[in-house]
This record gives structure tokens, sequence and C-alpha cells, in this order.
């Protein structure tokens, strides 16, 4: 599925190969990961290796996954946003991650809902969840800008950390 959700500010967009340099810049940075409980890359070939074994094939098997996030008024990609789906809990959660000079500028905001609206409309989902660390407000408040509802807090992952969970229902 080519795919591409534009807004005032940003472009969303599927990953290529060739975005791995972007993906390098992001996913090493240690205060981005402070939120994520995610893997810090250290290599541009790991780079390459997400977007070949994770995000493309999430592309091909559902349709959809995490999407470039591209700042306009630079061209640069900052990020990713988007669905995912969950195989081991068959959820798809919104998530979304920045270089941390944009955090704080509404970007998550600004596209969390067209996000929901692709996957409610497009996809044809019922139900998108989120799941953010207690100590992330920017995140779960951005989740409850949106209209997602705090469901429980609960482990995620086996890591033995409590996460903030929420859900919102197509209507």
């Amino acid at each position: 599925m080519s795919f591409k959700i534009e807004t005032e500010r940003v472009l969303l967009r599927e990953f290529t190969l060739q975005d791995y340099k972007a993906v390098y810049e992001f996913n090493s940075n240690t205060a981005l990961h402070q939120y994520t409980g995610d893997e810090i890359i250290g290599s541009l070939d790991r780079a390459k290796e997400i977007i070949e074994q994770i995000w493309l094939k999430d592309y091909e098997k559902y349709g959809y996954g995490r999407w470039a996030v591209i700042y306009k008024p630079n061209r640069k990609i900052i990020g990713f946003a988007g669905l995912k789906f969950l195989p081991e809990i068959n959820e798809t959660d919104i998530g979304y991650r920045f270089l941390p000079e944009y955090w704080g500028k509404g970007i998550a905001s600004e596209i969390a809902p067209k996000i929901l609206d692709f996957g409610f409309k497009k996809l044809n989902l019922t139900k998108i969840i989120g799941i953010a660390m207690p100590e992330n407000i920017g995140s779960w408040k951005v989740l409850e800008k949106i209209g997602m509802t705090l469901q429980k807090t609960d482990e995620y992952d086996g890591d033995g950390k409590m996460y903030r969970w929420y859900s919102i229902s197509k209507i």
C-alpha cells in the first residue's frame, strides 16, 4: 500500500531503505530512548535491518506500520509515527517517536488524529491502543488529547515495568 498523510508541518510516508541514516540518527539518540525501553542502535547496518526486518515487513504483512515523519520546514526525517500491529496481544498500537529537539512543538498532537482517522476509516480497525511509560507525560497527554481513555496500568513486554494503557474504539 503506497501511503502518505500530510499536515501543515509534517509529511508521513512509508520508510524506504534509503532512510537508514535518518533512522540511525533518531534510534541512536539516548535522550529519545529514555521513554521507550527499546534498543539504542549502534550502527548504520542495524538501522537498515530495522527498516527491512520490521517496518517493510509490517507494511507487507499488515498493510501498515510505523511511518517516517518528515518535518516539512527543513525536509528532515525527525522520527516515526503510525500504527503497529502487536500480534502477541492482538492489538494495534499508535505510537510516535521524534528527535528531542522536536519535542513540545505539538507535532504528535498534529498527526495523531490523522493516524487514528487512517486506522478507523482506511483500515477499518475497530479499536486502537496506546501504551506509554508513566513518566512520559507528554506522550500520554497526547493520547488523552486525541480521545483515548486510560484502561489500566500494567506490564508490557515482560520487562517488569508498569505502563499506562489507553484505548479508543471506532464509533
